[in-house]
C-alpha cells in the first residue's frame, strides 16, 4: 500500500467517526435536558438507525452505476455538515425526528462506503485495513476530547446551571451538533482528494445487492448473520443509557466529563485491539473463538452495569468497549470478505451493515427507549432510573448469543479464489 493512499484513506476514517461521535455520545443526555421521554429519545437515535435500512440499496447503486465514490462521499458530507447545524436551533420532538431522519439519509451511506472505497484500492484488505481503520476510532476518541475542551474551556458547561439555568444549559450543549456540522463540511471537501473510484464500467444488475443473500445458504453464514443482528438490538443500551448511568448518583461523573471518559476508556482498547489483539488473536485462535471473545465482552459489561457500583468498576468497564467491538464487529467484516465470492464482496459489506446497523439498531433505539420508559418511575420529580432492571435485559441477552456462537458456529474456510467465483 503506497503511503499516499494510507494517509489518505486514514485521514478519511478519521473524519468518519468523528462526525458520528460528534453528535451521538451525548446525545441522549441533550434530548432527556429537553425533556423527551424514552420512547422519543428511542425514535430520535432510531431514525438514523432507519436510514442504514435503505442506505445500501441508495447508496450502493448510485456509486455503483452513475457517481464515483468519492464525489458522492463529498456530496453527501457537504449537505450532511449544514443539517447537523441547523439541529442545534430545534427542540421540538416532531422537527427533530424528521430532520434528523433526512440528515441519516445522507450520512448512513458513507458508513459502507467508506470501507467499500477502501476494499476496492488495498491489495491486501486483512492485512492493510485494520491499520487504516483503527483511525476512525482515534477520530472517535478525538471527538470526545473535543467537546470536553469545548465546555472546559470555550463556552463552560457546569452541571448545576441546568437546575439555575435551563435555556442557557440547553443552548450551550446543543453545540455538539454545530461542531460536528463543522467537521463534516471539512468532511465533504477532503473527499475531492480520496482516489478517483469510479462506477463500474459494465452496467449492473439493480438488483446485484440481492446476490448476497445466497450466502445464507452457508449455514455458518446464517448463524453470523443471525447473531450479529441480535447483538445489534442491544447497542442503543450502550451508546443511550451509559451516559445517564455514568452521570448519575451511583457513578456521579461530572456531565462536563461524560463524552472525555466514554470515549477515552472505549477507544484507547478499541486502538489497542485493532492494532495488537485482533491479528495476534486471529493467527492464534481463527475467526470464530475471536468473534465468541467479542460477543463474550458484552454481557459481562453489561452485568457490571446492572450493578452500577463501585463506580471505579463500573468506569473500568469501558475498557471492554474496545474488545467488544473490534473482536465482533470488525472481525466480523473480515469475516464476511473472507467467505463471500470476489463478485460480492461489496454487496455482502452492506448486507451486513443492512442487517447490523439498519435493522438491529433501528430495533435497539426502540427497544432501549421502551425498556427504559419500563424501569423509569416517572411518579417523582425528577425521574428515577432503575439502571439495574435496564441493563440486566441486554445483560441475559447477550449470554444466549454468547453460548449459541460457541455451540452453532465453526471455523470458516478461506475466502474463495477469483476462479471459485468464476466457475
Amino acid at each position: 500500500m503506497s503511503s499516499s493512499l494510507r494517509w489518505r484513506f486514514s485521514v478519511m476514517m478519521f473524519l468518519q467517526y468523528m462526525v458520528w461521535c460528534m453528535w451521538q455520545v451525548k446525545l441522549g443526555t441533550y434530548l432527556v435536558h429537553l425533556d423527551f421521554n424514552g420512547d422519543q429519545i428511542g425514535m430520535i437515535f432510531g431514525a438514523f438507525y432507519f436510514a442504514c435500512l435503505i442506505s445500501p440499496f441508495v447508496g450502493g447503486q448510485i456509486v455503483d452505476r452513475w457517481l464515483p465514490t468519492q464525489i458522492f462521499l463529498a456530496i453527501t458530507q457537504l449537505i450532511g455538515g449544514v443539517i447537523l447545524i441547523s439541529l442545534a436551533w430545534i427542540t421540538n420532538f416532531a422537527v427533530m425526528g424528521w430532520v434528523m431522519l433526512v440528515y441519516s439519509l445522507f450520512y448512513a451511506p458513507s458508513l459502507a462506503l467508506s470501507n467499500s472505497i477502501c476494499f476496492h484500492h488495498l491489495k491486501d484488505t486483512e492485512k492493510d485495513f485494520g491499520a487504516i481503520r483503527v483511525w476512525g476510532s482515534i477520530g472517535w476518541l478525538m471527538a470526545g476530547w473535543v467537546l470536553l475542551l469545548w465546555w472546559k474551556f470555550v463556552q463552560p458547561l457546569k452541571a448545576d446551571m441546568f437546575a439555575s439555568d435551563p435555556a442557557a444549559y440547553i443552548s450551550t450543549e446543543s453545540i455538539l451538533f454545530v461542531l460536528a456540522g463543522v467537521v463534516s463540511i471539512f468532511y465533504g471537501l477532503f473527499c475531492f482528494a480520496l482516489p478517483h473510484t469510479p462506477p463500474s464500467k459494465e452496467s449492473s444488475s439493480p438488483w446485484a445487492f440481492l446476490d448476497a443473500f445466497k450466502l445464507f445458504k452457508d449455514r455458518n453464514f446464517a448463524i453470523f448473520m443471525f447473531i450479529s443482528f441480535v447483538v445489534s438490538t442491544q447497542l442503543m443500551f450502550f451508546f443511550i443509557q451509559t451516559p445517564m448511568l455514568l452521570e448519575s448518583s451511583l457513578v456521579g461523573i461530572n456531565p462536563d466529563n461524560t463524552s472525555a471518559v466514554i470515549t477515552t476508556f472505549c477507544i484507547s482498547t478499541e486502538i489497542l485491539a485493532m492494532f495488537v489483539l485482533m491479528p495476534w488473536f486471529l493467527k492464534r485462535f481463527g475467526i470464530g473463538k475471536t468473534l465468541a471473545l467479542g460477543v463474550l465482552a458484552w454481557p459481562i459489561r453489561y452485568a457490571i452495569f446492572s450493578l452500577g457500583t463501585p463506580w471505579w468498576l463500573v468506569v473500568g468497564s469501558l475498557l471492554l468497549h474496545g474488545l467488544a467491538y473490534t473482536f465482533f464487529f470488525v472481525v466480523g467484516q473480515i469475516y464476511v470478505d473472507r467467505v463471500a465470492p470476489a463478485h460480492i464482496k461489496g454487496s455482502a459489506q452492506s448486507l451486513l451493515t443492512t442487517v447490523t446497523f439498519g435493522l438491529g439498531m433501528t430495533i435497539s433505539s426502540i427497544f432501549s427507549g421502551w425498556i427504559q420508559r419500563i424501569f423509569t418511575d416517572t411518579s417523582v420529580t425528577p425521574n428515577v432510573i432503575n439502571f439495574q432492571g435496564i441493563f440486566l435485559v441486554p445483560c441475559v441477552l447477550t449470554v444466549i448469543c454468547t453460548f449459541a456462537f460457541l455451540i452453532f458456529f465453526k471455523e470458516p474456510p478461506k475466502a474463495p479464489t477469483e476462479n471459485d467465483a468464476t466457475a
